[in-house]
């Protein structure tokens, strides 16, 4: 076995975990335009093998549940021989485990994609999709260990990550799977916009979720708006989501300003951490822009994307210091 940098298995490795973001891109299209049992047959495509489904059939959500069925194929294919190789060819146990952890990931999400469909159960839409953001640190973090940087900074002396510091990265991290968690059970009840206005709610700061006001924000709902009547549950969630948006918001800027005071502006992590609060940023700008434009279903999945890419630039920035301090 190879104990030094493999580029070819990195370069592979990175492949990998790229089709998994577009992958969760993809899936993310499926809900957003309604198209998830646009396609009623599992593992079959309307009685077909998915491989040999005809291309003149691909029309309306059937286009966007089935290249999501594709896709989601030629990652299990990709993780397989990726499992394979790091325990073929790399030196470390740990990674070999890590293969075989993606692997078997990769099977669960194959298969709760399946039984969503063939049960017909929205709830499983929650499930996932948190398997989908974890097998995506997964994947990411193993191209990382992979990496030329992982294995130089062995022997290297870098700048130590002090352990509140990481701390703070990590619960933060944490937030933000939770929020996404909340997103997908949102996502995946059907119902449309339970608030349709922002920053005020109902044109309240918290709005009423008495029968008589949940009555009355459906028969006042956005014409064109999709899905089931909205509940007090949901407007309750939604609120629920933007306070976490907002703790994750402060969490990620207190990140940036302790960052360059404890390792300094010109650190590569600083600067990494900085550029996590721009994608909150512009998370919040898709998130507002998802409600003024009724749900737009490439607004509503850049949101999507964008708080799957949130969730790993602080996993990733945790891995890091984790290295360079040693941990």
């Amino acid at each position: 076995m190879n104990s030094r940098y493999q580029p070819a298995l990195f370069w592979f490795a990175v492949l990998n975990a790229v089709a998994t973001f577009l992958l969760i891109g993809l899936g993310g299209l499926v809900t957003s335009h309604e198209a998830g049992m646009s396609v009623p047959d599992w593992p079959t495509t309307y009685g077909y093998n998915m491989f040999l489904f005809p291309l003149d059939k691909w029309v309306g959500g059937i286009f966007y549940e089935h290249s999501h069925r594709l896709l989601a194929s030629i990652v299990g294919l990709l993780t397989t021989i990726l499992a394979i190789w790091l325990w073929a060819k790399d030196a470390r146990k740990w990674m070999h485990w890590l293969g075989i952890a993606a692997f078997l990931l990769v099977i669960v999400q194959g298969i709760l994609g399946g039984l969503r469909v063939r049960w017909n159960l929205d709830w499983l839409g929650v499930p996932h999709g948190a398997v989908a953001q974890t097998f995506l640190v997964l994947t990411c973090a193993i191209a990382l260990f992979a990496s030329r940087w992982w294995k130089n900074s062995e022997t290297e002396k870098q700048i130590p990550v002090p352990r509140g510091l990481r701390s703070h990265i990590l619960y933060v991290t944490i937030l933000i799977f939770i929020q996404l968690l909340i997103a997908a059970t949102m996502r995946h009840q059907h119902a449309g916009l339970a608030i349709s206005d922002f920053p005020l709610a109902h044109g309240k700061i918290w709005p009423a979720t008495t029968p008589e006001a949940i009555a009355d924000y459906n028969a006042h709902r956005p014409a064109g708006t999709i899905g089931n009547p909205i509940t007090a549950f949901q407007v309750n969630l939604q609120m629920v989501h933007r306070l976490v948006a907002y703790l994750i918001f402060l969490g990620v800027t207190a990140a940036a300003f302790l960052s360059r005071k404890k390792l300094g502006g010109a650190d590569w992590l600083t600067k990494f951490a900085w550029f996590w609060l721009a994608l909150l940023s512009l998370q919040i700008v898709l998130g507002a822009a998802t409600i003024w434009s009724n749900k737009a279903a490439d607004i509503a999945t850049g949101h999507v994307m964008v708080g799957a890419l949130a969730l790993l630039t602080g996993a990733v920035w945790w891995l890091v210091a984790a290295r360079r301090t040693r941990i």
